[in-house]
């Protein structure tokens, strides 16, 4: 049954189009690496095992990597009812509901379908976010469940992780395998890592371009659920301008997880990453708030 939220044709195109041209390359990936070791059952078996657990585990694991666990109505009762409240608005399952001790404030949503969704949410973001924002930012993430773009993101971002995974095991076997090497064996090694470095740098291309598209979608169908985009984009400058006061180097492991958070976890120096970041910049989110801003005849962000 289709939720409430504002279905968007353009998204659902894309998420299309990017499974599909993954698709063709994890095929050509695995017959690749056949090819070079030599090896099908190793490679299929190992692909399956580890595919199956990314997308039937993908929730436990992002919430275990982030130090989240799942909360129970007494302890966080208003978290929990500004969760039901969008739910019910939404006509969606409602997800389980985690928090993660963590001062960084963000919030993300992960799980394969809307059955089977968890939305966690940072202590320092409910610090910090005033009642109104963080139905925006709730809002944002259940329009993501309810997409299923979180679950295309999950698997398309498997195939990027296992290639990246094969070059450094590749790398290293090679630097400190030890002994003498054949030719025939350094040949492989050397065409195994070149193989996972191409696939790694396209899926990575494909990925960030379809994360880009899929955040202004979540913010465009938040903004028009609660009919308050202005309380979205006080979210948004605040969050974004907290992060940006952590200090880097607290922020470096969650940066693995930019592509699930409601904004990236960049430092107060991002560097080259805000070229490859997941996210739209703040400005082209906030431009699109101030748009429907207007066309709800709301005040724009900021001057609310």
């Amino acid at each position: 049954m289709p939720s409430r939220f504002r279905s968007d044709r353009r998204l659902t195109v894309r998420m299309g189009v990017t499974l599909f041209l993954l698709g063709l390359l994890y095929v050509g990936f695995v017959a690749a690496l056949i090819a070079l070791l030599k090896s099908w059952v190793l490679v299929v078996v190992i692909a399956a095992a580890l595919f199956g657990a990314q997308y039937w585990f993908s929730d436990r694991i992002a919430l275990y990597a982030m130090r989240g666990r799942v909360v129970e109505r007494d302890e966080y009762p208003e978290l929990h009812g500004v969760v039901d409240r969008l739910s019910a608005m939404a006509d969606m399952p409602r997800p389980v509901v985690a928090v993660s001790e963590m001062d960084m404030p963000n919030a993300f949503a992960t799980g394969r379908n809307p059955d089977n969704a968890v939305v966690c949410v940072t202590t320092g973001l409910l610090r910090r976010l005033e009642p109104a924002e963080l139905e925006g930012v709730l809002a944002h993430e259940l329009s993501h469940v309810a997409h299923k773009d979180v679950a295309v993101i999950t698997v398309a971002s498997f195939l990027g992780v296992i290639a990246g995974l094969i070059v450094r095991f590749a790398f290293y076997s090679q630097l400190f395998g030890g002994g003498r090497r054949d030719q025939n064996t350094l040949v492989v090694l050397v065409g195994v890592m070149g193989v996972s470095a191409a696939v790694y740098a396209l899926s990575f291309l494909l990925i960030r371009a379809l994360s880009r598209y899929r955040e202004l979608a979540a913010d465009r169908a938040a903004a028009l659920l609660t009919g308050r985009p202005s309380a979205l984009a006080a979210a948004l400058t605040k969050v974004t301008g907290d992060i940006a006061r952590i200090p880097t180097k607290d922020l470096r492991t969650a940066q693995a997880f930019n592509a699930f958070y409601f904004t990236p976890a960049f430092g107060a120096e991002p560097g080259l990453g805000r070229f490859f970041t997941t996210h739209p910049s703040l400005e082209q989110r906030l431009e699109q708030l101030g748009r429907i801003s207007a066309e709800l005849g709301e005040a724009a962000p900021g001057k609310a």
